[in-house]
């Protein structure tokens, strides 16, 4: 089997490309099993902890932000993930390339910010108009049931719908447009979060508390962090390694990335649940 690891090495000086795979290794339904249980249990403390918190709201919020944040570093598991490694590099290696790429990084991130800005807009002025004003008892509860199911869901113990756009990232915009260009292209379409496929449910949940905000403000912070959790990952193409080494260790720990993602949503339903009934 031909690892993309040396993908580099083993091209040179032949005509054709080997054929590389790279096969995350799966989690047994045991194992599967035990990150269920033992997230519920640290969610459900954690939701004690919650509600007796002095500020709730402030508790709420803290946990939130942590989480839209892992979520956005998360869905770089994904094509458009990959896909903006491979392409939004510096052009060549040295000080010299990474300070040419910095304005392709720089339009990267105001693309996210816009569409933070757009995303957000939208769904706290949803928020507003059906009523909601914040994270009550009842809020709670509907994120509860969105963390355990979306939770079940990525440790692969449920199916539920999984909406989105199943669209990639424009790559002909590469030979059209300048980096830089490519750059806030990228970052607006990955910014607006359901315009290309969706690898992470916490996006849902993060989506959610954006629209139960209420608030305009409110709700572009939530996207905002979530957008910012996607936009940092790219910084690892000014490290002195190619895009195929990290594209690697993306695929060898994509089954990683998922347990995780869903680790971290029945967390937080168990900590929401238990935070609505105390």
């Amino acid at each position: 089997m031909a690892l993309i690891d040396r993908f580099p090495e083993m091209v040179e000086g032949q005509s054709g490309v080997p054929d590389c795979q790279v096969f995350a290794e799966g989690f047994s339904g045991t194992a599967r099993a035990a990150i269920l249980g033992a997230s519920a249990i640290a969610g459900a403390a954690g939701g004690l902890a919650m509600a007796g918190a002095p500020d709730i709201r402030a508790a709420v919020w803290g946990v939130l932000g942590v989480s839209a944040i892992a979520g956005g570093v998360l869905s770089t598991w994904s094509p458009c993930g990959y896909s903006s490694i491979s392409l939004l590099r510096p052009t060549g290696r040295g000080a010299k390339a990474v300070a040419d790429w910095l304005p392709t990084f720089a339009m990267h991130g105001a693309g996210y910010a816009l569409g933070a800005l757009i995303l957000g807009t939208a769904l706290g002025g949803i928020g507003a108009i059906l009523g909601f004003a914040g994270f009550g008892t009842a809020a709670l509860v509907m994120l509860a049931l969105v963390g355990l199911i979306y939770g079940a869901h990525q440790l692969d113990f449920l199916r539920v719908p999984y909406p989105q756009r199943r669209a990639q990232v424009p790559h002909d915009a590469r030979v059209r447009f300048s980096k830089p260009v490519v750059g806030g292209l990228y970052g607006l379409a990955l910014g607006l979060d359901y315009m290309t496929y969706v690898q992470t449910p916490l996006l849902y949940l993060i989506t959610l508390a954006a629209v139960l905000t209420g608030n305009i403000p409110e709700a572009i912070a939530l996207i905002a962090l979530f957008n910012l959790g996607r936009y940092l990952p790219v910084a690892a193409s000014a490290l002195p390694v190619n895009d195929y080494q990290i594209q690697a260790w993306l695929a060898r720990n994509q089954e990683r990335a998922a347990m995780a993602d869903g680790a971290i949503l029945v967390a937080l339903g168990a900590a929401f649940a238990v935070a609505a009934l105390a």
